[in-house]
């Protein structure tokens, strides 16, 4: 009878693990690589701003993406204001300094969130590392040899 009741246990926690820490992980991750895409973006928005003021461009000539890859020749008369999407559908006009301020202050939101999401995607895995753990206690396995840490 009280391997029946351990070996119930076991499901349960491996349940655990599959249906609810390893899909909360699996969106935790996703939701962070969202957040690393935005975060190029605006990477990429204030370098080219950066870029046309060091080199004074007053006008330019560009391609537009229209979508499914079909281009547009554009060209810009006065680069002085630009049109930043800030979410929602919504583009605010700014001037150089006043897209770079806010681009500063959306790169600090973003930073901030890229570490929440990784406080959260290794407290997830350090639950599955726990229950694992418990795991094997129960099935009354050898504890694994620790893995030397890898680095990148």
């Amino acid at each position: 009878m009280e391997d029946n009741a351990r070996q119930e246990k076991v499901r349960k926690y491996e349940e655990f693990v599959d249906k609810r820490l390893k899909p909360d992980l699996i969106h935790a991750i996703s939701q962070r690589d969202k957040v690393f895409e935005q975060q190029k973006i605006f990477s990429d928005l204030r370098r080219n701003i950066e870029n046309l003021e060091k080199n004074s461009v007053t006008s330019l000539r560009t391609l537009v993406n229209l979508g499914s890859e079909v281009y547009l020749q554009a060209e810009v008369p006065d680069t002085q204001r630009i049109f930043v999407d800030i979410g929602f559908g919504f583009h605010v006009e700014f001037t150089w300094s006043e897209a770079l301020n806010y681009i500063e202050k959306r790169e600090e939101k973003i930073a901030r969130q890229i570490e929440e999401y990784t406080r959260l995607i290794a407290s997830i895995k350090a639950q599955i590392k726990l229950v694992c753990e418990g795991i094997r206690e129960l099935l009354q396995l050898p504890a694994e040899k620790a893995l030397p840490e890898r680095i990148f």
